[in-house]
């Protein structure tokens, strides 16, 4: 009997092989002026396309957006020319991805804005660390978002969706994740703001439907997805109350209003069981709320994948580390093959070394 991950789907028109997504990973390659994809990166997603579909990693819609050394960008002519190869080397192995659009916010440090402050939806200081050039620095208060400021953030994900769309892409991933700018808004927490970005529920919710609104105009709304982290605590400032659930509620119902291409929700980082206002099953209570296609990640194998997909929870599952050390994890899965492990010292280190070098099945047999 077909394992369910490997069992194919059509996401909203586009023909998956099957249900095994390669989750955005950060890995730090664009190690370059203008952080330009490279011949490294497209070698990289080229190996990994046995996918059903590749999310490729996180990347910057302005030089505002950017966060960690060496992200890259699609903001930029260079940029889309460089995601050009990246995509053409997917497409030549039969295989379909999208790209993750990211800002992230007061996640950022001055050190890569010439000693401006990096923005927010309020001036709270996450107490975290960001990744620098100069090594890991401490976060400092943000500068707080005026609303032009956040109209022109809205237009940069639009305009970063028309590039990815140019560079080739099949689709995008906004990325509303992981403590990024727009969870910022979400939680009353991060944003304390009393104008129509801040307070109520919807308000705070605002900014990433009229992010979806501008990106339908550039991109078919069926080739857009929406990441969501509902349960994330004690990640890079951000915390859970009573609301944040319900805010993740009506956010979910609401995506229900366009056709997206999928819904990608993680279950949590931590274990949030005996946090107050925590919802620690995301799949089992957004699977009956969103009514498109949901992708699940976090912490899964193939017998859980299999699991969650087989108890109708998810339609596809989101693999991140699994995929650093197996290129052809899919394959991997319909061998039930040993796994190989990564080396966690080469995530974020520039060079082939950790990046490309992990040897497929066929190579090992070979």
């Amino acid at each position: 009997m077909t394992q369910a991950l490997l069992k194919p789907i059509n996401l909203n028109g586009l023909q998956l092989k099957n249900r095994v997504v390669m989750a955005p990973m950060t890995r730090s390659r664009a190690d370059n002026e203008g952080n330009i994809p490279n011949d490294l990166i497209a070698i990289y997603y080229r190996q990994r396309s046995g996918a059903g579909l590749i999310i490729a990693e996180g990347s910057q819609i302005s030089k505002q957006a950017v966060g960690y050394i060496n992200t890259p960008g699609i903001y930029s002519e260079e940029q889309v020319e460089g995601w050009k190869k990246v995509t053409e080397a997917v497409h030549e192995e039969g295989g379909k991805i999208f790209l993750q659009l990211w800002h992230v916010g007061r996640m950022s440090h001055p050190d890569f804005h010439n000693g401006e402050l990096p923005v927010a939806p309020s001036a709270i200081n996450p107490n975290d660390k960001a990744y620098t050039p100069k090594g890991f620095k401490d976060t400092v208060t943000p500068r707080a978002l005026t609303i032009p400021d956040i109209k022109a953030i809205v237009q940069d994900f639009k305009n970063a969706a028309k590039n990815a769309l140019a560079a080739g892409f099949d689709g995008v991933e906004i990325h509303a994740s992981n403590g990024y700018l727009l969870h910022q808004f979400f939680s009353p927490t991060s944003n304390i703001r009393t104008d129509e970005y801040g307070g109520s529920i919807e308000n705070r919710a605002r900014i990433l439907f009229e992010v979806i609104d501008a990106i339908k105009e550039v991109v078919p709304v069926e080739k857009v997805g929406v990441r969501l982290n509902p349960s994330l605590h004690g990640v890079f400032g951000m915390s859970l109350n009573e609301e944040t659930i319900s805010t993740f509620d009506y956010i979910v119902e609401n995506l229900n209003n366009y056709n997206l291409a999928y819904l990608h929700l993680s279950e949590p980082f931590t274990d949030v069981s005996s946090v107050p206002g925590a919802e620690p099953n995301i799949a089992k209570r957004y699977r009956p709320i969103y009514k498109g296609n949901l992708i699940i990640n976090a912490g899964f194998t193939q017998e859980s994948g299999n699991k969650v997909l087989d108890e109708g929870n998810a339609d596809m599952v989101a693999f991140g580390v699994p995929f650093i050390a197996n290129p052809d994890l899919p394959e991997r899965f319909e061998q039930n093959a040993e796994l190989q492990q990564p080396d966690k010292n080469t995530f974020y280190t520039p060079g082939a070394k950790g990046y490309i070098d992990y040897p497929a099945l066929a190579e090992i047999e070979a």
